[in-house]
């Protein structure tokens, strides 16, 4: 309700104020967190936990425009610390090798492990700590029956565009293995520049089963300047063949895809509504999502609230059933 209000408050009191005052409330439940822990209570130690990371992250955005939000990210990975030592769902960290390379990335088990379910492989914005947007899901994921592992943007961005495809594929590779992890239902969602990394690993590996992602759009759209650029062609444009170019993009993912347009994504809505119209006249399962943004004069602020409940209400829907998993527990 905050940040659905925003535009209304922000002129009483500053952004700066706010996002104190968010960092505030989000220290006292932290701390209550550990009084109800000593007490045994873990069960409230990890709703007060759980609180003070929504806080932290509504104070992230509120302070992020102005580049002081490095103490609120190293709050979010004490809390996601406190949380992995008490939760019987543990946080673990996890070696990821692949030929020459290792990455670290926080993996949160669903359920008690008698029951493969399934996992979904988080990358981050870029510049953004796996451990934050760790800390932001867990609020969301916590109870959906959702196994998550997050990996930071800027460690797989790092590789070159086959060898980032091939380190995800190894991610999805340790996740298969798992025994509490149903290797028929994996996806992988990605925002910001990850939506591209993510539309790239899914239609470069058959076994991801759905994937939140930008859909190929930035692709076709570099690849539609590039093709501009290089003939410097004064004709008009196609449009019969520019919708051919983009749903042969997503085609190519061939598993259902959500795009999120708008907000802090890379995808514009009017491109992403293009790109369904397109999906829907050729049945390829594409759907679109929209984040709710509050427009004030100090900038946008999306209801991350909102947001990441969709999509991963979304997800857990997508990856309820999957007939070849089926088939291989028969």
């Amino acid at each position: 309700m905050f940040l659905d209000n925003l535009d209304s408050i922000h002129g009483t009191t500053s952004r700066q104020d706010w996002g104190a005052r968010w960092t505030s409330i989000g220290h006292a439940q932290y701390l209550l967190g550990d009084q109800n822990l000593k007490k045994g209570a873990s069960a409230e130690a990890i709703e007060a936990w759980l609180c003070a990371l929504t806080s932290f992250e509504v104070a992230r955005r509120l302070l992020e425009q102005d580049g002081t939000i490095g103490h609120i990210s190293v709050k979010i990975s004490d809390v996601v610390e406190r949380f992995a030592s008490a939760y019987e769902q543990s946080v673990e960290k996890v070696q990821i090798s692949c030929c020459d390379h290792r990455i670290t990335a926080c993996y949160l088990r669903a359920g008690n492990g008698d029951v493969r379910a399934p996992a979904v492989i988080c990358l981050s914005m870029e510049e953004e700590p796996g451990a934050v947007l760790l800390g932001r899901l867990l609020p969301v994921v916590v109870g959906r029956g959702l196994s998550v592992m997050v990996l930071s943007h800027d460690d797989i961005s790092s590789q070159w565009r086959g060898q980032a495809e091939l380190l995800l594929s190894c991610c999805l590779d340790h996740l298969s293995l798992r025994p509490d992890v149903d290797q028929g239902r994996i996806g992988v969602y990605g925002e910001g520049l990850s939506a591209v990394l993510a539309s790239d690993f899914a239609a470069s590996d058959d076994r991801v089963a759905a994937a939140v992602c930008d859909g190929g759009l930035w692709n076709w759209a570099r690849n539609e300047a590039a093709i501009g650029w290089i003939t410097r062609s004064a004709a008009p444009t196609d449009e019969n063949m520019i919708s051919t170019h983009r749903s042969r993009f997503a085609g190519q993912l061939r598993r259902p895809v959500l795009v999120v347009a708008g907000g802090r994504g890379m995808v514009s809505v009017t491109e992403a509504f293009q790109l369904k119209a397109d999906c829907v006249a050729t049945q390829i399962d594409l759907d679109v999502a929209m984040p709710r943004v509050t427009q004030t004069s100090l900038g946008d602020i999306e209801n991350f609230v909102i947001s990441d409940d969709c999509i991963f209400g979304w997800l857990k829907q997508k990856l309820a059933h999957n007939p070849e998993s089926q088939a291989r527990a028969q």
